[in-house]
């Protein structure tokens, strides 16, 4: 079996073929070996294989095609989350695992230089896989960066050459050499001189037939040839289309600020690298420089289309912005209202249907984050008509799938669960390969009590996308809820696993722990978790619980107070205060706050308890009362039985 050295060495540097450089070399020398002997394994990774390495895209085929891949590009309107390349990473560390290609020793060089795609990839690698199974030595030319144990490497000085050879060097690299000799030799070149080497280096690289170039080196190479606001435009422009439809945000960014420096505003592919390259800032949380492209848009065109999009834009920066305390809704009702005004004007009807449902959906998304379901629903069901009536038929499937899910999403808001799954069930049949809506119905079946269909979708998400943290998540709360402490204790060890700053997880497993009577591996993730989020209240909540049965008593009252002010509604933290009161001899508070507990949760064991306080206090009746409730809500908890034969 030929099998690749265990020892192999990569570059990283973004110039060369952009996001994954590294990633897509890595597969480069694994997955024809992997697909000779454990095709399989290749075949369970084809998203992962596929969006990180272009080359091989005609060696891995795609098991379930995505709507999109069918639709013009018009069309796609579907913008991956920055939290989709998490998922790409630790796909592919599976497939490394996997593939049955010995590996010993990973050498990555050039890190300063990386893509965003490729250190997340490098530090999930380094997370997954001990040291002893696998050795990944990251090297920097500066300080080895944060996260990685990595070793400074010298530039290394070419020995006597000619100037001119140095200057073809420094082109030949793609411009990745910073030998200071090199760099000065190719500076010295006349313009022409240099633009000339870039189209010849550019023309050899598209000669090759590898699509990763075209991410990376051909258009640096065009951008600096002779043509740079043509070819090199349109270079950067297919490099940028490319990277926004995976989900790659900060190449994405990177490749439509060159591309904007070299486009004249109003022509050609300007508002398409406007609209993108904003699109791409604001997910990667630079809001600001993506509100100034949309403010220079509305600048530089008279285009009513152009308008309604940066207004839109606008709007989405502000409604969307993820800390709720910086989102300025009334900000963002002025923009889209704008758009609307403008999109209600525009004389072509399915152009004009698309738009304005587009954007009657995002005053939705402002009318919901004001608490206004009913509004939000009114305006989405707007845009279903103007869809259903507007549209030609076939066309848009994607913005029809959108707007039912959404439709949905409310509906269940509103308590309407049944109409909600009618929603969700047509969004998912659009599209039955889109994960994200069937997690969304699984949440929906999981709140209507439809426990095994919930199942059924979750495990159906995890299956269609790379690994999803939030597919575990969601599966482990309905195997809490079931009793399968060992199958959810698993999904959460497997999301943090996959994601170690998934807040919630901590919050779940640190409770189930403590179930568990794992108090030391419990604390452990309250540690983690209030690292991520301190003062957060239910971790507050359980740290209270595991104060309190260590014995520290005035360490656990400090912690269920801070829960109990950081979530007055979280009933968790009033019982267990309750709890406390009572263990201490406080038997009055004890009483304030188990009734503060049933008021927020009808749960047996907060009646129970608190009628064990109830009839230490003499009121016998009122205790018998709870018992009762508490059997009514638990009937087979034979604690509860006892009692209630005890006082009756």
């Amino acid at each position: 079996m030929d099998l690749p050295s265990p020892v192999l060495a990569f570059g990283a540097h973004r110039r060369l073929r952009g996001p994954y450089t590294f990633g897509g070399s890595l597969l480069g020398a694994l997955v024809p070996a992997t697909l000779e002997h454990r095709s399989g394994v290749a075949a369970e990774h084809d998203i992962e294989i596929r969006a990180v390495a272009p080359g091989l895209r005609d060696r891995v085929g795609v098991r379930r095609p995505p709507l999109e891949t069918s639709l013009p590009p018009e069309e796609r309107i579907l913008v991956p989350a920055p939290r989709r390349t998490l998922r790409i990473a630790n796909g592919i560390a599976e497939f490394v695992r996997d593939c049955g290609v010995p590996l010993g020793t990973l050498v990555v060089h050039d890190v300063h230089e990386a893509d965003a795609t490729d250190l997340e990839l490098l530090a999930t690698l380094l997370r997954r896989f001990p040291t002893e199974s696998l050795t990944i030595v990251v090297c920097s030319r500066n300080a080895p960066l944060d996260g990685f144990e990595g070793r400074n490497i010298a530039a290394e000085l070419t020995a006597s050459e000619e100037p001119e050879n140095l200057a073809h060097r420094y082109v030949a690299s793609d411009g990745t050499s910073d030998d200071p000799r090199v760099v000065a030799a190719y500076e010295a070149l006349p313009a022409a001189g240099r633009a000339s080497l870039h189209d010849r280096r550019g023309d050899e690289l598209a000669a090759t037939g590898d699509p990763s170039w075209a991410l990376g080196a051909i258009p640096f190479h065009r951008e600096h040839g002779t043509d740079p606001s043509g070819a090199g435009v349109e270079s950067l422009w297919a490099a940028l289309d490319h990277c926004v439809s995976e989900g790659f945000l900060a190449a994405a960014a990177d490749l439509g600020l060159r591309a904007l420096r070299l486009a004249a505003p109003g022509a050609g592919r300007w508002w398409n690298l406007t609209q993108a390259t904003a699109t791409a800032l604001a997910g990667i949380g630079r809001r600001e420089e993506a509100r100034e492209l949309y403010e220079r848009a509305r600048r530089a065109s008279v285009d009513p289309e152009v308008h309604s999009a940066s207004a839109y834009g606008a709007a989405m920066l502000d409604a969307r912005h993820p800390d709720p305390a910086r989102r300025d809704l009334g900000r963002a009702e002025g923009w889209i209202n704008e758009a609307v005004a403008i999109s209600t004007l525009l004389p072509d009807p399915p152009v004009r249907a698309f738009k304005l449902g587009f954007d009657l959906n995002g005053k939705a998304l402002i009318e919901m984050r004001r608490g206004r379901a009913d509004r939000a629903l009114s305006l989405v069901e707007s845009a279903i008509d103007l869809a259903e009536t507007d549209l030609p038929s076939g066309r848009h499937p994607i913005h029809r799938m959108v707007l039912r899910a959404n439709r949905a999403q409310l509906l269940g808001r509103l308590g309407r669960h049944d109409e909600a799954l009618g929603e969700m069930d047509a969004a998912v049949a659009v599209d039955p390969a889109y994960p994200d809506y069937r997690l969304d119905r699984g949440n929906l079946l999981f709140r209507m009590g439809r426990l095994d269909e919930a199942l059924a979708e979750y495990d159906a998400a995890i299956g269609l996308s790379p690994p999803l943290p939030e597919g575990y998540y969601n599966r482990a709360q309905l195997r809490l809820a079931t009793g399968d402490l060992t199958g959810a204790r698993a999904d959460l060890d497997h999301v943090l696993e996959l994601d170690p700053g998934y807040l919630d997880a901590y919050i779940n497993r640190a409770g189930l722990l403590l179930e568990l009577g794992l108090d030391g591996q419990a604390r452990q993730d309250v540690a983690a978790g209030l690292a991520i989020a301190p003062g957060d209240p239910h971790l507050s909540c359980v740290l209270g619980q595991l104060e309190s049965a260590a014995g520290g008593v005035e360490q656990a009252r400090a912690a269920f107070d801070a829960a109990v002010a950081g979530a007055p509604g979280l009933a968790a933290a009033w019982a267990s205060r309750g709890v406390l009161c009572y263990e201490t001899g406080d038997l009055q508070g004890a009483v304030a706050d188990l009734t503060r507990a049933v008021e927020l949760q009808e749960d047996a064991a907060h009646y129970y308890n608190r009628a064990v306080v109830l009839k230490e206090l003499g009121r016998v009746a009122e205790a018998v009362d709870d018992l009762r409730r508490a059997r009514a809500l638990a009937p087979e908890d034979a604690d509860i039985a006892r009692a209630l034969d005890a006082v009756s």
